[in-house]
This record gives C-alpha cells, structure tokens and sequence, in this order.
C-alpha cells in the first residue's frame, strides 16, 4: 500500500468514528450566565439564580413583570449606567448598578426584594444611601 493509500485510509476511519460518536447535548446556561449580552437582568435569588428577568431598556413597572419588590442579584451587561428605583414610576430613592465586570452581583442585604423601577442611563435620584453595616 503506497504511502498516500495509508493516509487516505486513516483519513476515513477518523471521519467514519467520527460520525459514530454521540453528540453532547448543550449545555443549559444557568445562573448570571442566563443574562444574555446588551441586557440588564435582575434575578429573584443571590447570585444569578431563582426568576430571570432581561430588560433592554428603562421600565417604570416591574410590577407587570412579575419583578416588584423580588430582585436579590442582578448583572448589567449593557454600556448604560442603570438607576434602580425604591417606588413605580421612578419615584422614591435610587441605587446605581454599573455597567461591565463591576455590575455584577448580590445586592446589600436591605435592598434585596426592595426596587420597583428601572431606568437606564439618568437621571436617578436621591440615593438611597449604604445600609447601616454594610459600609466596610
């Protein structure tokens, strides 16, 4: 068998035990991974688990979302600076998320299950401060 034949012929068995391999089925995405690219998510649970809510832009109501009052984690995977609002219809106090690596994660405990409206880049309003304890 010339040298070419050898190679042909191995070529041929790695495609054919290749098509008898299984496919892997996918990967769900789970936790913050779940917060596609652009968005801002907020999620019921800590660290990205529990309901997922993706938002693209401002929204004055979480109520209709199933949101209100619910959010404990978020992550904001958009280039706006995100306002979150203590009352509807950007009433009440603000905390700010930013965007990229550092708009992600838990919030202080005496905001979670606490904001009610979200707007995206300004102006927000008075802030709603650092809880007592959490400033260290």
């Amino acid at each position: 068998m010339t040298r070419t034949k050898r190679i042909l012929a191995a070529l041929t068995g790695a495609v054919a035990a290749l098509a008898l391999t299984p496919a892997l089925p996918a990967q769900a995405a789970d936790g913050y991974d779940r917060c596609p690219d652009g968005a801002y998510c907020l999620f019921s649970g800590l660290d990205g688990t529990g309901d997922l809510v993706v938002l693209r832009g401002s929204t004055p109501d979480l109520a209709p979302l199933g949101m209100n009052d619910r959010a404990e984690s978020d992550w904001n995977r958009t280039p706006s600076t995100v306002h979150l609002w203590s009352d509807p219809g950007y009433t009440g106090c603000t905390a700010v998320t930013s965007p990229g690596p550092t708009g992600k994660g838990n919030f202080f405990p005496a905001y979670r299950d606490f904001f009610s409206s979200v707007r995206f880049d300004g102006p927000g309003g008075p802030g709603c401060g650092t809880p007592p304890g959490e400033d260290r």
